[in-house]
């Protein structure tokens, strides 16, 4: 190594590594392998959208038909699963793909000292003991100590939260993660790979992991619920059917049946819910890596963020200045003379020049700023001029009591304050020694800067602040400065701000007391940030985080929902759920409105969906006790799934409104329009469906029954019932007949269920709030139209396994599903279920007056 790095103390001596060098090191594992991964994998998203508890048994019910050759009912009942796990694993590979294109195009660029030259490497190329040349708005991306003669400023705010800039002199650390600010300088690599700095920084936040939102959950509570019903169910119809000896084709069809019990399509509207939400917000500027964070958001109850690269852009904006005894438009002058003409520059001259247009002039000698100095300096013909902190400038140049007024006044506005002055009898900057020193100074003026605030940030924290979300602003800066900042950015109120010095010597019930009562925290370590959002957590909020940094990382991982600057560290980008395209804040208004609209489109979805498995489990509950039978054939189910509830709730999730909800329990709020429809269809539909069955029969009496008619039936049905006498056949046919009649009701009802869900006029109000959306309506028209037109075209009415019923049937039909739906419009209205229970189901209406208890 010796070789390789003799005579560091010089740049321009400085060889770096040869070939043979590099190579013998990254055989030896000291190369920079470890890679953080952007996203999920391939494989992970694709194992785990098809692979779960509810896809197997389906699929599994599924072969078995296939294997007795009934491939119509696998394909009703499984063809849908199918279909939701594609969409679900289109949508995330899309996020994923362009998630992986946001990191590569913000991959940093390696210089490395190869045999003597310069040579641009990839990250993963670098080796111990690589000389990397480190220039103004370079990334470095491993752990290692400045080398030679040159001195750098480094911007570490993504790992401290800091936005102080930190000056880097020989032998100094040097910290992946961190910015080259100012300057140019050579640093060895010391540790590279999972080792270095930000990788343990982030290692805690490696595993991938999907926090489900209340609708999740209340979803989940109830496909579980699902589960249980069907588990029961199907284990009484399997001893039934042994009982009774029921063929085997006939127990696969019952089990089918009863797995749909399970609404798998449930998933498919979440997810459609989702990718639309995704589709309609990264067209405003988000990208939504986790398919449940535009849902997310309409959940939170407290936004926290951090301050430098997320509250602001991490640039420094000119404000104004204060001229002391000098025109204004002269001192602009000679200000922006004084940035033009410097060699070097920082975020504060930058901010001067772009607001202070002036020429370049000669210069005898200059003082770049440093961190150490604080302030800066040139030389002129006329003098010298001085910029720098008020306090560090104070012994060379007093300040009188107004001018200090002025002062402490924007500071406490959450200004920076730099004074500039000047000495027209000296025209050297450096003493004998050859250090820098100033001369005593006249002031010339005061300037005042702000951090440069997001785009769109003031309406974005007022919107949230209209809908009674809680915003805390969590940073590694001083607390004054972060809650100066905060007031520049509308936090509303007196904030309260607190230390994370203070933190630390706090008991736990005191920290999450503090954590919920205060708006601002400073000097805050990522251990404390990710603390904060836990304490949050665990007292029932639900937490949103916005960084940038790596220090966000783990506080992110933490949150309900975790949102990334694009700009910021790729570590951040990989664990958010939700990623901000071009750093802009306007887009969370609009994502926060669009998940108010999955929201209420799923609650009228679930609304059906729950709605049909209530009556569907009743009704087999039901027909199995008085023992006539089985209520639908597989190709039944698919249809009234597929007619009724499929298709309509497709388009509700489509035409879906934003908008307040009055209450957190999607479950109470269906459960008002669920329990009264489901329990009427069900009262209903046992009427149809004996009164169909001994019609049936009725009209069976004076038919011949022969071999050749049993055969004839047995071939269309597709099963052998192993029928001996004319009894086992009108039973048999009588069912069929049943099922036809009450799978048309159920169809029916079910269709006019969507007019209850969207009323498009006050006569159909009573289950849920006035709509006036006529789209759904007509959407219901054509279905009833479709459905109609499968009924009365044999070949499809075969398919499906119904029987061709007589008008007057169909009249019977149509009088029944308009007495049923007028009693139900009268059970909403009065609130009979919630009078007899006892209990407040409905709570976007005026309270019911309820029996005393």
């Amino acid at each position: 190594m010796a070789a390789s790095l003799h005579d560091e103390t010089h740049s321009d001596s400085i060889q770096g590594l040869t070939d043979a060098e590099a190579a013998d090191r990254r055989q030896r594992g000291l190369g920079n392998d470890f890679t953080v991964s952007s996203s999920r994998s391939y494989r992970t998203i694709i194992i785990s959208n098809i692979f779960n508890l509810i896809n197997i048994i389906l699929f599994t019910i599924g072969g078995v038909m296939l294997a007795i050759g009934r491939a119509g009912d696998a394909l009703t009942s499984v063809g849908l699963i199918v279909f939701n796990v594609l969409i679900s694993i289109v949508q995330e590979i899309r996020a994923k793909q362009q998630l992986d294109r946001i990191a590569l195009l913000n991959r940093p660029t390696i210089t490395a000292i190869r045999n003597g030259q310069e040579r641009t490497i990839n990250p993963s190329d670098i080796v111990v003991d690589d000389i990397l040349l480190i220039r103004a708005g370079d990334q470095v991306v491993v752990d290692g100590v400045l080398v030679g003669d040159k001195t750098i400023t480094m911007d570490e705010s993504l790992l401290t939260g800091e936005s102080d800039q930190v000056e880097k002199n020989a032998d100094d650390e040097i910290l992946s993660g961190s910015f080259c600010v100012s300057g140019t300088g050579y640093m060895r690599a010391t540790i590279v790979g999972e080792a270095s700095f930000a990788n343990k920084l982030t290692q805690g936040a490696r595993e991938f992991q999907m926090s489900q939102t209340p609708l999740q959950r209340e979803i989940n509570f109830i496909l579980r619920v699902l589960m249980l019903v069907s588990g029961f169910i199907g284990i009484l119809i399997v001893l039934s059917a042994i009982v009774a000896a029921t063929p085997f084709v006939r127990e696969v069809q019952m089990a089918a049946v009863v797995a749909g019990l399970i609404p798998n399509g449930l998933f498919f509207m979440v997810i459609l819910s989702y990718a639309l939400g995704a589709l309609r917000i990264v067209q405003q500027g988000a990208l939504v890596q986790q398919t449940n964070a535009v849902e997310s958001l309409s959940n939170i109850t407290v936004l926290c963020t951090d301050k430098t690269g997320t509250l602001t852009a991490n640039r420094i904006k000119y404000e104004d200045v204060h001229p002391i005894g000098i025109e204004k438009a002269k001192l602009e002058k000679l200000l922006g003379e004084f940035v033009t003409s410097m060699s070097t520059s920082n975020k504060t001259s930058e901010a001067i020049m772009a607001a202070l247009k002036a020429d370049k002039i000669d210069l005898l000698e200059e003082i770049p700023f440093t961190s150490a100095l604080k302030w800066s300096a040139i030389a002129r013909e006329d003098g010298v001029y001085v910029l720098g902190a008020t306090a560090m400038l104070a012994p060379y140049m007093p300040l009188d009591d107004d001018i200090q007024a002025k002062i402490e006044d924007w500071t406490g506005a959450g200004m920076r304050v730099l004074a500039f002055g000047y000495n027209s009898q000296v025209k050297t900057l450096y003493d004998a020694t050859g250090t820098p020193t100033l001369p005593p100074l006249t002031p010339l003026g005061i300037l005042k800067f702000s951090d440069e605030l997001r785009p769109h940030l003031k309406e974005t924290l007022a919107a949230f602040a209209r809908n009674n979300i809680q915003l805390k602003v969590i940073s590694g800066d001083a607390p004054e400065t972060v809650a100066a900042l905060a007031k520049q950015a509308g936090f509303p109120g007196d904030l309260k701000y607190v230390s994370g010095v203070d933190l630390n010597t706090m008991a736990d019930a005191e920290f999450a007391q503090t954590a919920l009562e205060s708006t601002v925290f400073g000097r805050i370590t990522p251990d404390q940030k990710e603390r904060l959002v836990d304490a949050l957590r665990q007292q029932g909020h639900y937490v949103a985080m916005i960084g940038d940094g790596v220090n966000d990382v783990l506080s992110l991982k933490k949150a309900d929902i975790g949102i990334a600057m694009q700009s910021g560290s790729s570590a951040t980008r990989s664990v958010a759920d939700m990623v901000l395209l071009n750093d802009s804040f306007g887009v969370l208004p609009a994502a926060f409105t669009e998940g108010q609209r999955i929201l209420n489109g799923m609650e009228d979805i679930l609304r059906l969906f729950l709605t049909r498995v209530l009556y569907a489990a009743l009704l087999i509950v039901a027909t199995a006790v008085v023992g006539i039978g089985f209520p639908f054939l597989p190709k039944h189910n698919a249809l009234v799934a597929a007619f009724a509830v499929g298709l309509p709730t497709l388009a509700l999730a489509l035409w879906a409104r934003p908008g307040q909800r009055k209450t957190t329990s999607i479950l109470r709020t269906v459960a008002h329009f669920v329990l009264p429809a489901g329990l009427s269809i069900t009262v209903f539909g046992l009427l149809v469906y004996f009164a169909a069955f001994y019609l049936g029969l009725f009209e069976l009496v004076d038919v011949e029954i022969t071999p050749e008619l049993i055969a004839s039936f047995e071939e269309y049905t597709g099963i052998d019932y192993a029928i001996t006498n004319a009894d086992a056949y009108t039973q048999e046919a009588a069912h069929l007949t049943a099922q036809t009649a009450l799978t048309i009701f159920a169809t029916w009802a079910s269709l006019l269920l969507v007019l209850f869900v969207e009323p498009p006029h006050p006569i159909f109000v009573g289950g849920d709030v006035y709509s006036g959306d006529v789209r759904p309506t007509l959407l219901a028209l054509l279905c009833f139209i479709g459905f109609t037109a499968l009924l009365l075209i044999e070949p499809l009415r075969s398919f499906f396994e119904l029987l061709a019923l007589p008008l007057w049937g169909f009249v019977l039909l149509a009088i029944v599903t308009a007495l049923w739906a007028v009693i139900l419009r009268m059970a909403w209205r009065n609130h009979w279920l919630d009078r007899f229970l006892g209990v407040r189901f409905d709570l976007t209406k005026p309270e019911v007056p309820l029996p005393s208890q």
